[in-house]
């Protein structure tokens, strides 16, 4: 969440855009005037641009409308205060309002606009908020109708008949409940470890985040410490952040991914030249062939951390594409004097070739949500094409696949750090496809420890093959549903 408000905040200290406004009021325009000319102007170029830079439109009107309100004094924009049970609807929500709601009285969040990885997805998630995006019709919904949000199936309905309602209040003492469930490593019926891990950002978020029934740490976000900064954090300031990390979690795993920056996370001190498709450029691991030093400070600055704190850290790449990337990083992670190293798995071709780079890192960790992107051809942030962003594609569950086998036949770990790992009827699936471990957003973790529980190898095994003999990714879950224990549906 941390992260995608500092993203945000980062368009109003803007070169660019400060630049247009200030040639707007020299030529006599107001500066209220002249910040939503100036930004409508950006919004103008954005929406040409279309998919992911489509959808920063709203995030850019935001901080524009709270520009424009400091300019004359006004109050900022904000959601109504709320006094009873809500379902906010709206067209859309800036990250500042979703991560402001009133958790006391919104229950729900329903868009006609956004995808299912727009950032009022990725923070309602995060929050444990029931979220439908890309809803047709939902602004024609009005206060006071009641309708029940289905987040696990994207449906809304209005005026829901009494069977439904049981059904929703079913579900939700069965959610609640999962709260005072038993806690403890994950592990399926059998048996079977399977570690459940939090993905982090922030130090803020690993000492939440260590406080609770945890593993450890599958995936920490680095860029989140370079994003905020106009010149590159010393090894000294990273020493001092890593440090804390480790130290909240003591001897529980951190699995660190290197600096993943690029693309849709431009860095002041780490330009990179204009290009066509940024998710396709240089970005993760390739912006070490224009910027090494970055990389050595940072892997200079993790050793020292680990060393000072006596951590059980674990290092991996982001965006590594061929066998020649993952044994240069290997080689890089080891002459630092860092036990373990290993990528991630988010494009095709390092899936295709996973029994090939296995033998050059000590670990997996697949990224579904770029890996669904590449796979499918699809911009993550298109919601008009949510349909193929589904981490249940077969095709994508197929590549999986490739990387568990791999990582099996070599009897190394594989891990998920992607949204698809706190879906629990998708992490039954994943386990089946030989992933040994799953980190997510804390707050999805007792669901899907209370999924493995109740589901043997076997069983997930079995899962697995339905889903990914299914023609697509709707297919691959109703037959998952049709299989699986019907008490873990009611939990979902």
């Amino acid at each position: 969440m941390a992260a995608v408000l500092e993203a945000t905040s980062l368009m109003a200290q803007d070169p660019g855009l400060l630049a247009d406004v200030l040639r707007r009021m020299a030529t006599g325009v107001g500066p209220a005037t002249a910040v939503d000319q100036a930004v409508e102007g950006f919004c103008s170029i954005l929406e040409m641009s279309g998919g992911y830079m489509a959808e920063r439109v709203t995030d850019l009107r935001d901080v524009r409308d709270r520009i424009v309100a400091q300019v004359l004094g006004q109050k900022p924009p904000g959601l109504p205060q709320m006094t009873e049970p809500s379902v906010v609807v709206a067209a859309d929500l800036a990250p500042a309002d979703t991560a402001t709601l009133d958790l006391d009285h919104v229950v729900a969040i329903v868009t006609e606009l956004g995808g299912p990885t727009s950032h009022t997805a990725i923070i309602a998630a995060q929050l444990d908020l029931p979220c439908v995006v890309r809803t047709a019709g939902a602004l024609e919904l009005v206060d006071g109708d009641i309708i029940a949000v289905d987040a696990a199936h994207g449906t809304v309905v209005k005026d829901p008949d009494d069977s439904l309602r049981e059904a929703i209040l079913a579900r939700a003492s069965a959610r609640a409940a999962l709260k005072e469930s038993s806690g403890g490593p994950g592990k399926t019926k059998d048996g079977q470890a399977v570690q459940l891990l939090a993905n982090i950002g922030k130090v803020e978020d690993a000492e939440k985040a260590a406080k609770q029934d945890l593993e450890g740490v599958g995936l920490f976000r680095t860029e989140v410490l370079f994003l905020d900064s106009k010149t590159a954090p010393s090894v000294e300031t990273q020493v001092k952040a890593y440090t804390k990390v480790f130290q909240a979690f003591g001897d529980r795993k951190v699995v660190v991914r290197t600096l993943d920056a690029g693309a849709d996370k431009p860095l002041a001190f780490a330009p990179s030249d204009e290009e066509e498709n940024p998710a396709l450029g240089v970005r993760g691991l390739r912006m070490d062939r224009r910027y090494p030093q970055l990389l050595d400070d940072q892997l200079t600055a993790i050793a020292q951390a680990a060393k000072a704190t006596g951590a059980k850290v674990w290092v991996m790449a982001p965006m590594v594409a061929t066998v020649h990337e993952a044994q240069a990083f290997e080689q890089r992670v080891k002459s630092h004097d860092l036990p373990v190293g290993g990528i991630m798995i988010e494009v095709p071709a390092a899936a295709l070739r996973a029994p090939h780079l296995i033998e050059k890192v000590d670990f997996f960790s697949i990224g579904t949500n770029d890996l669904t992107q590449y796979a499918m051809a699809t911009d993550r942030m298109a919601g008009e094409l949510a349909e193929l962003l589904d981490p249940w594609q077969p095709a994508v569950l197929d590549l999986i696949a490739m990387a568990g086998a791999a990582g099996k036949a070599a009897d190394k770990p594989v891990g998920v750090c992607g949204e698809a790992a706190r879906d629990p009827l998708l992490a039954l699936v994943l386990v089946g496809l030989g992933i040994t471990s799953l980190s997510m957003a804390p707050n999805g973790v007792p669901a899907v420890r209370y999924a493995l529980a109740r589901t043997t190898t076997a069983q997930c095994e079995e899962l697995a093959a339905a889903a990914r003999g299914a023609i697509d990714a709707a297919a691959a879950r109703s037959a998952v549903e049709a299989l699986v224990d019907p008490e873990i549906l009611l939990a979902l």
